[in-house]
């Protein structure tokens, strides 16, 4: 036990030091934001990797195949396929146009004020609904890990807290350019555990292929709370109401309309995250966007196929050895885990012992770390330059100006975990796979809903105008935060699948009134530059800035006659 603290308190110490140590010596809001935009392909591809990958996938993918079988890949699939619309179609112009941030990006590209602030609320909404997830894993990791709290907290509660103010010390700290290399750090080392995971189970006798028919053979069957008593419960198939759920089969949590919203809100949402969107405002050039997004298809895409082998690999083994090992039977019920989460923390101290553990605690700590480093700094952007220096203090000096977002890093953080205190993982066990993934989903969704279809419409439909934007963006938050709470109430009744990713309603409905309200609203001014700088080549680009010299210099030219 000793030796795992002091593994983890000298990995969070060595990657605290590298993103102070590798801060800008220079205080300016364009090296804290953006890192000066001299992020390399790889390395930003890892950072985004670090950013994107967070406790929904470190711990909730695997979590989601261990509880539901077949039905927990549409996650990971979800989540790796979640870049290819951004690799299509938001990449390369929205580097191209070049800003801080997507408020900074749409206020700019529609020419609207309105449209800077409402987005500035939707991106911070999308935030809080992925920084508490995040620390809900903190606090379930340090609970299984540590099982004691400080101060008189209980365990959860320390987690959720301690790891809340290391992250934002750290991100206030060392801003964009100490973050980018913590994070990409931290995903090495993520991607690390996986394969010395997957090594030593395959090692240890692990065959997938026979694992998932030795699991089918029975009926699927989880561990649900009733009348204070824990006891198994079987698993209904969604896509056959009379029949039961098996491990290797499609059904076990979503029929056929619940697997498809799902993945199309996964897929969605990632081009509308605002943490992982504003890391393509550090690249040099548009191309390098689209080459960092065809890395991190590949860097993602192994990732999650450790993700479900692992998940699988845990239902197995535990399975087989519940009965013979005390401190597993005190975590599980008929050798089934209570609590999904888990599954990877439990499968790293049977193959490694406490030290086991001990490094698997300490991934799930740094992917929540890493993603909450990512989602601060875009907070921090939001409110920093798109608030505080353009609206409160247009004369801010560069030093008021980070300020303002170290603040808001302060303020967003303490309330992400007032939020996550309360949470209780285990009461909500039976009514989702993971409640870690299935709480990001919600990010997702309405990141989809809200952000992406306005996003997508402003780089490639040149008649997107501010008002139509900004009422596009409400309608899709107000839609997708109605539909998920009516989800939540009906527990999966009827239509409670869609409900809860509605993201196929919510999107189109966002689209529909963007468009519409565009239509009747006058376009942005200046249409054919702000295209020109989307769209157009390097040549093209250098042929209007001429002509917009030449212009001035006759202008100077006339003025000097008269």
């Amino acid at each position: 036990m000793t030796a795992s603290i002091v593994l983890l308190a000298v990995l969070l110490v060595a990657i605290g030091s590298v993103a102070v140590f590798i801060r800008p010596q220079r205080s300016s809001t364009f090296e804290f934001y953006l890192a000066g935009r001299r992020i390399g392909v790889v390395t930003n591809a890892c950072a985004i990797c670090g950013d994107y990958l967070s406790a929904a996938s470190f711990l909730g993918v695997a979590a989601a195949v261990y509880a539901s079988g077949l039905d927990g890949m549409w996650y990971a699939t979800g989540f790796a396929a979640g870049f290819v619309p951004v690799l299509l179609f938001v990449a390369a112009p929205m580097r191209r146009f070049g800003e801080f941030s997507i408020p900074d990006f749409l206020g700019r590209r529609l020419e609207s004020h309105s449209v800077r602030i409402t987005s500035v609320v939707i991106v911070q909404l999308v935030i809080l609904a992925y920084l508490v997830p995040q620390a809900v894993a903190s606090g379930i990791t340090w609970e299984l890990f540590f099982g004691y709290g400080l101060a008189g907290l209980s365990p959860y509660a320390t987690g959720v807290l301690l790891s809340t103010a290391a992250i934002m010390l750290m991100v206030a700290l060392g801003g964009m350019r100490g973050t980018t290399w913590t994070q990409a750090m931290q995903f090495l080392l993520l991607l690390a555990i996986f394969v010395w995971l997957a090594i030593v189970a395959v090692g240890a006798g692990f065959d997938y292929p026979q694992a998932v028919r030795e699991l089918s053979e029975q009926p699927l069957a989880n561990p649900e709370q009733v009348e204070g008593r824990w006891q198994l419960e079987p698993v209904t198939n969604q896509l056959a109401p009379d029949t039961p759920a098996y491990f290797g089969e499609p059904g076990g949590q979503y029929g056929q309309l619940g697997q498809f919203a799902l993945i199309v809100s996964l897929a969605m949402g990632t081009a509308g995250l605002p943490h992982v969107m504003n890391r393509y405002f550090t690249s040099p050039t548009g191309t390098a966007a689209r080459m960092t997004t065809v890395w991190v298809l590949g860097l993602a895409g192994l990732f999650y196929v450790l993700a479900v082998l692992l998940g699988t690999a845990a239902r197995s083994m535990i399975r087989d050895m519940s009965g013979d090992v005390a401190w597993l039977d005190a975590l599980t019920t008929n050798g089934i885990l209570r609590v999904p989460e888990h599954a990877l923390m439990v499968l790293g101290q049977i193959f490694g012992g406490r030290a086991g553990l001990g490094l698997i605690a300490t991934g799930a700590l740094i992917a929540v770390l890493s993603t909450i480093a990512g989602l601060l700094l875009a907070s921090a952007s939001s409110w920093g330059h798109d608030i505080y220096e353009r609206h409160i203090n247009p004369n801010a000096t560069q030093r008021q100006a980070l300020w303002a977002g170290r603040l808001a890093v302060a303020v967003v953080a303490v309330l992400s975990a007032v939020l996550a205190l309360g949470v209780r993982p285990e009461s909500l066990a039976g009514q989702f796979p993971s409640i870690v993934a299935t709480m990001v989903t919600w990010a997702f969704v309405l990141a989809g809903s809200a952000l992406t279809p306005v996003f997508v419409l402003a780089i490639w439909w040149r008649r997107t105008t501010g008002p139509g934007a900004a009422a596009g963006m409400v309608t899709g938050a107000v839609v997708a935060v109605t539909m998920c709470a009516a989800g939540v109430v009906l527990d999966g009744a009827g239509y409670g699948e869609l409900l809860l990713t509605p993201t196929l309603v919510s999107a189109p409905c966002a689209a529909a009134v963007t468009v519409a309200v565009s239509l009747v609203t006058r376009p942005p001014q200046h249409l054919s530059t702000i295209w020109v700088r989307l769209h157009g080549t390097a040549a093209d680009r250098h042929t209007v800035k001429l002509a917009r010299l030449t212009r001035t210099g006759l202008g100077q030219r006339k003025g000097g006659h008269r």
